[in-house]
């Protein structure tokens, strides 16, 4: 591409000037580059891309987009105020607008938003459509499909995503949108058709430096969205709804509790852990695109969870706007099995073991309500203390296990550092450590912590008994909890087949070999 052309995408604030050739593609890692690259010099939250730029040139990069100029570098540099929002636009531009050309669905929330996704994109999918999807488990670019590095790429590679889609003949794609990649201009330049905010609660404290910076972060997908497009709101949260105030575009809300959303959950029933309601539309008549649906329509779903409920409305909803029938909408939902470690039934024979990801307290204290909806003789929880994440995450975390482990008829809780399957960025400080404890000394609440992630999960399956549920809960420290437990489960049960045992295995990402922590995935049969 003529460099002249592709940096005219942008707004430049001054030239170093230099020998202008052609540029045949766009690189922010000198790993990347390669003869004829425009490098593009980004800060990031542990390193500074500037210091690169020599390395860049020698690898044969021939341009650079920077936000100071590098004088013993002699390729030209083209010096922006912010090179993410220009990397965004550049490969924006590189690419032909691939965005435009798709109808964009985006999704942020605190919890959710990885099944959220795969909801909505499966309702797609029932609907005969040719689907992307991008987010914290795959990249789907029509039929190729690639483990996800990132929640939300970087905008390059995101660009060159939806590129490929475009050349699949995907008609619609939807994508996770972190707080980071909100921060971090990845989205930047994404013609999103639709926009959904599920839910808002405290997390990545100490990433973003404050819960405000973060909530605005969150927040900025809804006020930068334009008139023409949709932004759909859950109306129960109350740092959601509030935002409904703060778009441009067209809002359509939801929720269970709230009566003031737009379409409403009725007659939920939990009793068994799978959500079985009535979707009504409450305000059918304010919306043309509602014309032909019925006021009120059964959802049946497979996955466990009353935040199961959240993400499966905001499926609806999206669904709705795209105009897709409520029969489709209701068959896909109930073929949905969902998502692993999102409150995924596991094990399911004389006793249930469930496996969740505990982020957050937000996330536990849906996850925990759910629990309280559901009927069982007792509850035993395996909870894996959150490592590298600090203090003021931990504290919150603990502080929502004790509101729920008295209501919960809890008389304890078995914790792990799991320090035997996590690396060195995951690993349970001696500060984490003792803030957990702290809190649930405060509390009142017994607990027995095991470095040993095997000998926590074996602790609570030993007490686990026929009508019971196990609660495998946490996020990295637990991501080989399935795995263990359903092996600890083989050994113990030999009646039953593997094939039935592992059954949740087959498709999983997460906790997958890994020699370094010395456990092997055992296959199905």
């Amino acid at each position: 591409m003529d460099q002249k052309k592709l940096l005219n995408s942008i707004p430049v604030l001054e030239i170093r000037p230099g020998l202008i050739r052609p540029i045949e593609n766009i690189a922010y890692h000198t790993g990347r580059v390669t003869e004829g690259s425009l490098f593009v010099c980004m800060r990031g939250y542990k390193t500074d891309g500037h210091l690169y730029l020599p390395q860049a040139a020698e690898k044969g990069a021939v341009a650079a987009v920077v936000e100071k100029f590098r004088e013993d570098v002699d390729v030209p540099q083209y010096k922006v105020a912010d090179s993410r929002k220009a990397l965004a636009a550049l490969a924006d531009f590189f690419y032909g607008h691939p965005s435009q050309k798709l109808d964009v669905t985006g999704v942020t929330a605190t919890n959710g938003k990885t099944t959220t996704t795969y909801m909505i994109n499966a309702i797609f999918e029932a609907h005969g459509l040719n689907t992307g999807l991008i987010g914290t488990v795959i990249v789907k670019t029509g039929s190729r499909i690639q483990a996800a590095d990132l929640t939300t790429p970087e905008s390059l590679d995101l660009h060159q995503f939806f590129d490929r889609m475009v050349k699949e003949k995907v008609s619609h794609a939807v994508m996770e949108v972190s707080s980071s990649g909100l921060e971090l201009k990845r989205v930047g330049s994404v013609d999103f058709n639709t926009v959904v905010v599920n839910n808002i609660s405290r997390e990545h404290i100490d990433l973003h430096g404050s819960f405000e910076q973060y909530y605005n972060a969150k927040a900025s997908l809804v006020r930068e969205a334009k008139e023409g497009q949709w932004a759909v709101f859950n109306m129960d949260c109350p740092r959601t709804a509030p935002l409904v105030h703060e778009t441009k575009a067209g809002v359509f809300t939801y929720g269970l509790k709230n009566t003031s959303a737009d379409c409403l959950v009725r007659d939920l029933d939990l009793s068994t852990g799978r959500a079985s309601f009535n979707v009504e539309l409450k305000r059918k008549d304010s919306f043309e695109f509602l014309a032909g649906y019925p006021e009120i329509f059964p959802v049946e779903l497979s996955v466990l969870g009353l935040h199961s409920v959240y993400n499966a409305m905001a499926a609806v909803m999206v669904s709705l706007l795209k105009g897709i029938p409520v029969e489709t909408i209701s068959r896909a939902l109930y073929a949905f099995r969902g998502v692993e470690r999102r409150f995924e039934l596991i094990f399911e024979d004389n006793f249930k073991v469930i496996d969740d990801h505990f982020a957050n307290s937000g996330n536990i204290h849906v996850t925990l309500e759910t629990l309280q909806m559901m009927e069982y003789r007792k509850l035993h929880l395996v909870y894996a203390i959150r490592g590298s994440r600090g203090e003021t995450v931990n504290r919150e975390n603990a502080e929502a296990l004790a509101f729920w482990v008295p209501r919960l008829g809890l008389d304890r809780v078995i914790a792990t550092t799991s320090s035997s399957h996590v690396g060195e960025k995951d690993f349970v400080t001696a500060g984490e450590r003792k803030v957990y404890e702290q809190v649930m000394r405060e509390a009142g609440i017994k607990t027995e912590i095991y470095d040993q992630l095997p000998d926590a999960i074996a602790r609570g399956l030993s007490e686990t008994e026929s009508g019971d549920v196990l609660l495998l809960a946490g996020c990295q420290g637990m991501d080989y909890g399935a795995s263990i437990c359903l092996e600890q489960i083989r050994r113990s049960r030999p009646d039953l087949p593997k094939s039935k045992i592992f059954a949740a295995l087959k498709n999983r990402v997460a906790g997958v070999g890994d020699p370094a922590a010395g456990f092997r995935i055992v296959e199905p049969e």
